[in-house]
């Protein structure tokens, strides 16, 4: 053990004090029993799914999507139903506005066109590849991307379950968090419209 005259050669009061306040401040933060979810620096953490509530409510089921704001609003009638944030297309993919309807539905799609490059083992060799743009490296094959709860609105376009960043990141289809693509995918038909705006 060291004399506490010692340690006052070492340390003055004020930095006694800074020091005795961090580790304090350790301890607090450090006593919280919710750890982040996800492996930071990999990937932006994904964005709060929403809301849900349509009890009482009845109606015509109506879907808009806001692209501006990354958020998809739920009708039944003219009551709000739910919200949930989205990722909708990134540059070069846009999601195009307009009005739609739900074309068919599809639960456990796979794509045929977006996925990854993979080899016999199932290591992936080439990610988040369009197959009719990117040639597959020899030794490997395409694996297509999961779509739960995919709802086709126009042509190759669908609303589906899927990563959901804090900005538009898809191929142009609209992502929603898993949670609320269950509760659109259940809750609209075939035929439901479906609004896209800027």
């Amino acid at each position: 053990m060291f004399p506490l005259n010692s340690i006052r050669r070492f340390v003055d009061k004020g930095r006694l004090l800074k020091i005795a306040g961090t580790l304090l401040a350790a301890l607090i933060i450090c006593s919280c029993e919710e750890y982040p979810p996800y492996e930071p620096g990999l990937y932006p953490r994904a964005t709060p799914a929403g809301w849900w509530n349509d009890e009482g409510a009845s109606g015509s089921a109506k879907i808009i999507v806001h692209i501006g704001e990354q958020k998809a609003y739920f009708y039944k009638g003219k009551q709000l139903v739910g919200e949930t944030t989205v990722s909708t297309g990134k540059p070069g993919f846009s999601t195009p506005p307009g009005h739609y309807t739900v074309l068919s539905k599809d639960a456990g799609h796979v794509s045929t066109v977006f996925g990854d490059y993979v080899d016999d083992y199932g290591n992936v060799v080439r990610s988040n590849i369009d197959s009719r743009k990117d040639r597959c490296p020899k030794g490997a094959h395409f694996d297509g991307a999961r779509m739960p709860y995919a709802m086709f609105f126009r042509g190759g376009y669908a609303m589906h379950q899927g990563y959901v960043p804090p900005f538009a990141a898809s191929h142009g289809c609209i992502r929603l968090p898993g949670e609320m693509a269950v509760r659109f995918f259940e809750n609209a038909a075939v035929s439901t419209p479906v609004t896209v705006t800027e």
